[in-house]
């Protein structure tokens, strides 16, 4: 359909262009609205896991909260409770919660 379209001989020459800027407008919109931000949530939460270290407070997408005890390529180890130790893939850190004692520092 759209190829029909494009071949299309516009009668009124330089004015044929003018019945398309709708379509490439719409097509700006789309990305600077709809793709461009997902694609910088989605390099924030890359960074972000690229960065996790040992004793951060985190939260996974469960909601579970913990501490980081271990950190592999893949995988973190989360304490949840005195000896009792989660594994997770980095994927499923959600993120950071500032730990109790940080809080009541500040």
């Amino acid at each position: 359909m759209f190829a029909s379209l494009l071949l299309q001989v516009p009668a009124a020459g330089a004015g044929g262009l003018i019945q398309y800027l709708p379509l490439v407008a719409m097509a700006g919109v789309v990305y600077f609205f709809m793709i461009r931000p997902q694609q910088k949530r989605t390099a924030t939460a890359k960074n972000f896991r690229a960065n996790l270290a040992k004793g951060a407070h985190v939260v996974t997408i469960g909601g579970l909260h913990g501490k980081i005890v271990d950190l592999s390529e893949e995988s973190v180890t989360v304490e949840v409770d005195k000896a009792v130790r989660l594994r997770f893939d980095r994927a499923a850190i959600a993120r950071e919660v500032a730990s109790k004692t940080t809080a009541a520092a500040e």
